[in-house]
């Protein structure tokens, strides 16, 4: 759900991938607060691009908190991984993508521990870096189609994490892609502080996780 995917190297897109059910109680992770994630995604974006580490390491814990709601020893490690994995995929052009990869499974498979699921982390951390991927490209080849491919990607995972049909979780991708090209276009800026792009990229980022709770509930 959350996590960054910068702009930084590509990997080619996996195949189409099929919503999978997750087993178990998954209940924490319907209900989350919109308006609390998407204030922090947006917050870490910031800390990452400025390449603000412990600040993106705190902020991250807070959310992995509230948007995965697992006990405080699980965040801190997760945090710690989602911290890694975007460490060893921000260089461009020559990242980790690999290693981005054993990290997000890590995390995914501390999230099974915790809620029972995805039933496959590997599958899990595949899906993440591929919209990473795909957002990169559309960050750093501008024309190149990106936002499609980065919609197509970000559906694919929220798909098998929530084991739904693709378009209703579509909607819910397409304002996290919206909140991406805002931020895209202030990373253009020189990252300026107190940015407009900001607040826009806030509200795209609230827009979204609404969209996916409705999704998760409906």
């Amino acid at each position: 759900m959350i996590i960054h995917g910068d702009a930084a190297a590509g990997d080619a897109a996996a195949a189409a991938v099929r919503a999978a059910p997750l087993p178990g109680d998954l209940g924490p992770l319907r209900s989350f607060d919109p308006v609390t994630v998407g204030h922090l995604e947006a917050a870490v974006w910031v800390a990452y691009y400025r390449r603000q580490w412990l600040r993106l390491l705190l902020l991250t814990a807070v959310l992995v908190h509230r948007a995965f709601r697992m006990d405080w020893p699980r965040t801190v490690h997760g945090s710690w991984l989602v911290l890694r994995a975007n460490q060893l995929w921000a260089p461009y052009p020559h990242n980790d993508p690999e290693g981005a990869r054993r990290c997000m499974r890590r995390f995914y498979a501390l999230l099974r521990l915790a809620h029972g699921g995805p039933a496959d982390p590997a599958r899990a951390a595949v899906l993440e870096v591929d919209w990473w991927a795909a957002h990169r490209t559309q960050q750093h080849q501008p024309g190149s189609g990106g936002a499609p491919a980065v919609i197509t990607a970000l559906v694919r995972l929220y798909a098998y994490l929530y084991g739904l049909d693709e378009a209703a979780v579509r909607p819910a991708a397409e304002q996290r892609a919206a909140a991406m090209t805002l931020s895209d276009e202030w990373v253009a800026r020189g990252c300026p502080p107190g940015s407009a792009l900001l607040a826009a990229e806030r509200a795209a980022l609230v827009r979204s996780y609404a969209a996916l709770l409705a999704a998760v509930h409906h």
